[in-house]
């Protein structure tokens, strides 16, 4: 395209703010027309994210313009749907949100969940899009296949471990470096945030989906990525299962299969989710890993942009995993 999509970042001086600039920046289709920060305006955006130093001389802002083509929310919970209500735009201006204030559905607002590979065609007719969790993200990944063939007619049982970037930037006695490292624990076991948009795609997929997902997440000792260990009963002959994913994701360019063992270092500084699928007696046991700050957040909300403005899905997106 000719023209360049012009986008705004709210809340540009946090992780996801980070990541997302990071990302636009080498977006060939894309201008970032302001980076917006109320505890940062005025300073270098290197000057808080060290990675930009050198790609960009751009300052936060203290505010925003209203000729963007798209505008990212990267608020606290809470927080975006604030925004919006004090803050109006052009009937046209698309809106990807990387919160949770608009993940579920609801009658008093007209954002779609942004999982390209549960619905792609309505996120290319979207102005408004919700991006969803980055553990909802991994954990759905695993089932939603699972689920689209009716497959899922048990509890549902998920362990997943994610880093400390997770949190957030703010600081807290669980991301303090001398508590995280060498550390782990659990934290809102049974009823972490994510389990509601789960249960919503799962239903969407599988009507009259009633069974119990239980969800038990652990803060690691590491920086970033997610894995998402998944079980759920079945009976089923194990090639047939293995099939029935392949096709699920054979158009979707960001989700793959393998046939080992998987690991978040293949993933982390990707878009990629990498699904690894074995049988044990009547159990499926799959294992997920993304990056929690690409795949899990900034990574999908371009994904979704390039959807929305009809580009190519994979644009600005091809990222070389760290590895090691």
């Amino acid at each position: 395209m000719t023209t360049k999509i012009k986008t705004g970042i709210i809340g540009a001086a946090g992780y996801t703010g980070g990541e997302l600039t990071r990302l636009l920046l080498g977006h060939p289709a894309v201008e970032i027309g302001f980076a917006q920060s109320r505890s940062q305006a005025g300073k270098p955006l290197w000057l808080v994210h060290g990675d930009l130093l050198g790609d960009t001389d751009m300052l936060f802002s203290s505010g925003h313009t209203q000729d963007a083509d798209v505008i990212f929310l990267c608020l606290a919970h809470g927080e975006a749907k604030k925004f919006l209500a004090e803050n109006h735009f052009a009937a046209t201006t698309k809106i990807i949100d990387l919160s949770h204030d608009f993940r579920l559905h609801d009658r008093e607002h007209d954002f779609v969940y942004g999982l390209p590979e549960l619905q792609r065609g309505k996120i290319n007719a979207a102005v408004h899009i919700a991006n969803p969790g980055c553990f909802a993200t991994a954990i759905q990944l695993a089932l939603l296949p699972a689920a689209a063939a009716g497959l899922l007619q048990s509890d549902i049982h998920i362990s997943a471990t994610t880093g400390s970037t997770g949190a957030g930037q703010s600081l807290s006695p669980s991301t303090h470096y001398s508590w995280r490292n060498g550390n782990i624990s659990a934290y809102k076991a049974l009823h972490h945030q994510h389990l509601a948009e789960i249960g919503q795609s799962l239903e969407y997929l599988q009507p009259g989906f009633s069974q119990q997902v239980h969800f038990i997440p652990y803060r690691g000792s590491f920086t970033r990525g997610i894995l998402a260990g998944v079980y759920f009963d079945y009976a089923g002959d194990f090639d047939a299962l293995l099939e029935i994913y392949r096709s699920y994701y054979l158009p979707h360019p960001f989700t793959f299969l393998s046939g080992q063992p998987v690991d978040i270092k293949q993933v982390v500084n990707t878009n990629k989710c990498l699904l690894h699928i074995e049988q044990q007696g009547e159990k499926i046991f799959v294992t997920s890993v993304i990056d929690n700050l690409l795949k899990g957040a900034s990574g999908q909300a371009v994904q979704n942009m390039n959807l929305a403005f009809g580009l190519e899905e994979t644009l600005g997106l091809k990222l070389k995993a760290v590895a090691f």
